[in-house]
């Protein structure tokens, strides 16, 4: 997440990590998924817009793929998707788009599971922390700060200098894991 503008006060820095923190856990909470697509997405417009890229038809559509679940979708199933809905059967046209919104900072590629996740904070500069079930393949973006902090000071500490750093942690969401244990 970016850190705030120099013209922003305190309490508005402390009020975009607390709503950062909450939106961290949604694809592991109920919430409304409707309302949550949908802001992400439009955020994600004005960001692209704003950079002068151009979200196509087909780009607009793998963006709206990835947001209709917090989960990671790999670029054949995104494919496959895109097949059946008229835009191409051809891989070429899942990677260039998937390939554009990674590039464009609007969605996230998560190597542990050689898939792709929309990025939940468009437009803000941030490391991704992703929270992965290993169960059902939910993917929350966590506040990535303290991870990024504790990660420098033991760079620092080695003398190293961390330039880009992505986090992926594997486990279980609540409800895999009251799953598990039923």
């Amino acid at each position: 997440m970016a850190d705030p503008s120099p013209d922003a006060s305190p309490d508005a820095s402390a009020d975009a990590r607390a709503d950062a923190r909450a939106d961290a856990g949604l694809a592991f909470a109920d919430h409304d998924h409707a309302h949550c697509a949908g802001d992400t997405l439009a955020r994600a417009e004005a960001v692209a817009a704003a950079r002068g890229a151009r979200l196509t038809p087909v780009r607009r559509r793998v963006l709206e793929i990835l947001l209709e679940a917090h989960r990671a979708m790999g670029a054949y199933e995104v494919l496959d998707r895109l097949a059946a809905e008229g835009f191409g059967h051809q891989p070429p046209v899942a990677y260039r788009a998937l390939e554009f919104l990674v590039e464009n900072g609007l969605a996230h590629r998560v190597r542990r599971l050689n898939a792709f996740a929309a990025c939940m904070s468009p437009g803000q500069e941030h490391s991704p922390v992703f929270l992965i079930c290993r169960s059902c393949d939910a993917v929350a973006e966590a506040p990535t700060e303290p991870v990024r902090a504790a990660l420098a000071a033991a760079a620092a500490d080695l003398g190293f200098t961390v330039e880009r750093a992505t986090v992926e942690a594997l486990g279980l969401c609540a409800v895999c894991r009251q799953s598990a244990a039923a």
